[in-house]
């Protein structure tokens, strides 16, 4: 029988709860919902906030985040990387992982090539930190344009696109640190008329030439043995009242499935922007997205990795979530480009934005990469073509 605190809606959340975190000068930064983009990158603006070790141009770290990016992306001052990354950095990507920061150049010099006409406007920065610990930012981009040139697309199709990516960016002294990029190249792909099938496929050689294999230890860590999962949520990355409660809902609906609780957590209104571009309204339409995921990849776990939010200037409360969720293509579900169920073993890294207002979900924005995903698929059974083939070559 489930137990009551599962079922029934927690507690509304404390909007305000996010103003608790230690936010210096914090109600003076700037938000992105409401501003031209020249009043984001103000001219002669005093600095909001203490950003010790920045350059002098940035008067609050949202201004850092939207300023430096449309430098470095649209201005096409590429170069400015050097000065605001480190030769460190690591930035973890759908699709792999880089350990310095000239792979980061080179990668933005490829991405400018198959993509000169893209224009990424800041659709919102969620943050928390100071300049004496570091800032992390969570910087929600929708980026439109056209396939006009040859490249990592193959050869250029004309036509248009739009698509959303979120950046989690760890910022100290004016460089970023660490990133982690999540792309939604699905929705590209499809608007560019590209087949699907073959292009995952294509990728999925590639590593596969490049000596990498798909690892799949069996277990997902949803559930110990035959216990079932976790009755709780580990909420100790949360700050504040309103975090805290995101995780719990979180945990309650993609661990252990009670999605009857999206209908406390969300309000009837909500409109949902999802991947693929897809937007959609009412707690139905997000429920469906849920199942959809989840049906696909039905042992998967759903592990948070980092929250912070920020009172929002539209009200309420503006949370941003960056999580994991790993499991296997055991269902059907509304991946349609999976196809029939393979086993193999999937790890979906998404971004989640959440708008509260009078306790509930206004608006979600999640944003996951559909393709990375099949690439999995297709490079675990790519490996298995591979090593029937060797064990057939030893006798």
């Amino acid at each position: 029988m489930a137990k009551q605190d599962e079922t029934s809606a927690s507690a509304a959340p404390t909007e305000t709860a996010s103003k608790s975190r230690s936010r210096p000068g914090g109600d003076d930064v700037l938000q992105s919902e409401r501003l031209d983009f020249t009043d984001l990158v103000p001219e002669n603006r005093p600095r909001a906030q203490s950003m010790q070790g920045f350059d002098d141009c940035y008067t609050d770290i949202v201004d850092y985040i939207v300023r430096c990016t449309h430098k470095i992306w649209d201005e096409r001052d590429v170069g400015l990387i050097y000065t605001h990354y480190t030769h460190n950095c690591v930035l973890y990507g759908t699709m792999g992982t880089m350990y310095n920061r000239e792979d980061v150049v080179r990668d933005t010099i490829q991405r400018l090539v198959s993509l000169p006409e893209r224009r990424g406007m800041a659709t919102q920065v969620i943050w928390s930190g100071d300049d004496r610990e570091g800032f992390y930012t969570s910087h929600l981009v929708t980026g439109s344009g056209r396939h006009s040139q040859n490249g990592h697309y193959g050869p250029a199709t004309g036509r248009r696109y739009a698509s959303r990516t979120v950046a989690d960016c760890m910022i100290y002294a004016n460089k970023i640190y660490r990133e982690w990029v999540v792309a939604d190249q699905m929705a590209i792909i499809r608007q560019l008329g590209i087949d699907v099938d073959a292009y995952a496929t294509k990728l999925a050689t590639a590593k596969l030439s490049q000596g990498l294999s798909a690892l799949d230890i069996g277990e997902t860590g949803l559930m110990l043995g035959q216990y079932p999962p976790a009755e709780t949520a580990d909420t100790s990355i949360a700050s504040n009242d309103i975090e805290r409660t995101t995780l719990e809902w979180l945990h309650a609906v993609w661990n252990r499935k009670m999605f009857g609780r999206l209908r406390s957590v969300y309000a009837p209104t909500v409109m949902y922007h999802g991947p693929l571009m897809k937007e959609l309204y009412g707690v139905t339409s997000v429920t469906h997205q849920v199942i959809g995921l989840i049906g696909a990849l039905p042992d998967a776990v759903f592990a948070p990795q980092h929250i912070c939010s920020v009172p929002c200037t539209e009200g309420g409360t503006k949370v941003a979530v960056r999580w994991i969720l790993e499991g296997h293509h055991l269902g059907y579900g509304g991946v349609e480009s999976f196809g029939d169920p393979t086993g193999k073993q999937v790890q979906v890294m998404g971004m989640s934005h959440f708008h509260y207002k009078d306790g509930r979900i206004v608006d979600e924005w999640t944003v996951y990469d559909e393709l990375s995903m099949l690439v999995q698929i297709k490079l675990a059974q790519l490996a298995d073509v591979s090593a029937a083939m060797d064990l057939t070559d030893d006798f």
